[in-house]
């Protein structure tokens, strides 16, 4: 008979190896549909790992596409460690990045030093008011956050394409469906010339850094996580809930939408309705693989952004679908929820007693 008996504390040592070997898992599970099309199964991942990191132009672009990772990782982190299930990042994400083009493709002009942070403020405000709506909703409603906020991602994105249709719309795109393009001082400096890798990247591993700090460390960070352990508890003791998921819904809508601002201000330099293959819903993933964990999303995006840019790269070498990378995502985000159970719980093997 077996038994799954709770672990006092949860060491360490093992909260990492259980991210680290959900990814391990993953890709021995994806070996398995890789084998079966007939593709090489040593060869496709060899190549996987070229295209995402066998030179500085591969790794370049695997850090361009973990950026808006870490900042969704980070919405959804922030979010998740209060019990307040953000599924509401993809629209999030294209909330910061409407107000980025909004304020800088000409509304206000200014010098770089002032427009970006603007820009920056713009973005992360929007994403943070976007997500404050289904906080207001389940604290004073009881209304399930999970279904608001992702009803609010397909609202979003038809507002997005009405303005790219009307009023923020870019005369000179010939009929595309596009913004006008953020100016020049609005927009991210590149990190290495000729490559697309931006400052964003930089904001986002500072952004890490601070909400580790901040959870960690600060009285606010300790009544964040006093309210996802038990927020009846945490009421009863007298701690301001309603205020702690209000500042949990400023952190995390503020993220996601710092992501759309760094995907327009520093990659694209200009809105569309395909801006994101799903970016909010991917941080989902990566918060998850990094136990929730502020530094630990870092390299969960990366590993997942690399996923993704391996596997294009080895679709056209070999012909194999990038679909590829979807297994990948999808098995790890299994794997390391089964290895979260086995980290919270003991295995215990009980011998039944005859009758």
């Amino acid at each position: 008979m077996i038994r799954f008996v709770p672990r006092e504390r949860t060491p360490v040592w093992l909260t990492v190896a259980v991210s680290v070997g959900a990814g391990l898992v993953a890709l021995l599970l994806t070996a398995i549909p890789l084998a079966l099309s007939g593709a090489p199964v040593f060869t496709a991942f060899a190549l996987m790992a070229r295209g995402a990191a066998g030179d500085g132009f591969a790794l370049a672009e695997t850090l361009t596409r973990a950026t808006p990772l870490i900042f969704t990782g980070l919405a959804a982190a922030v979010a998740f460690r209060a019990k307040l299930w953000n599924i509401g990042a993809e629209g999030q994400l294209y909330a910061g990045a409407l107000a980025t083009v909004v304020l800088g493709a000409g509304l206000v002009e200014a010098p770089s030093y002032v427009l970006v942070p603007l820009v920056l403020l713009g973005a992360a405000a929007a994403g943070a008011a976007l997500l404050l709506v289904p906080v207001l909703f389940k604290t004073r409603f009881g209304a399930d956050e999970v279904v608001v906020t992702l009803l609010m991602n397909f609202i979003v994105l038809l507002f997005v394409q009405m303005m790219l249709e009307g009023p923020v719309k870019d005369e000179m795109a010939l009929g595309w469906p596009q913004s006008a393009p953020v100016l020049d001082e609005a927009t991210l400096p590149k990190l290495v010339t000729g490559l697309r890798l931006h400052w964003g990247l930089v904001l986002a591993v500072v952004a890490a850094v601070l909400l580790h700090v901040f959870i960690s460390r600060t009285v606010w960070g300790f009544r964040i996580r006093a309210v996802g352990e038990n927020a009846r508890a945490a009421r009863y003791a007298g701690l301001p809930v309603g205020k702690a998921m209000a500042l949990v819904g400023i952190l995390s809508g503020g993220l996601a939408g710092l992501a759309g601002a760094s995907e327009v201000a520093g990659l694209k330099g200009y809105l569309t309705a395909d801006l994101s293959p799903g970016f909010g819903y991917a941080g989902i993933v990566v918060a998850t693989l990094a136990n929730l964990s502020p530094l630990g999303v870092v390299p969960s995006a990366i590993f997942i952004a690399g996923v993704f840019v391996g596997a294009d790269s080895m679709s056209r070498a070999i012909g194999v679908s990038n679909y590829l990378a979807d297994l990948v995502v999808a098995f790890s985000l299994l794997s390391v929820l089964v290895g979260g159970l086995l980290a919270r719980f003991r295995i215990v093997f009980v011998r039944r007693e005859p009758a």
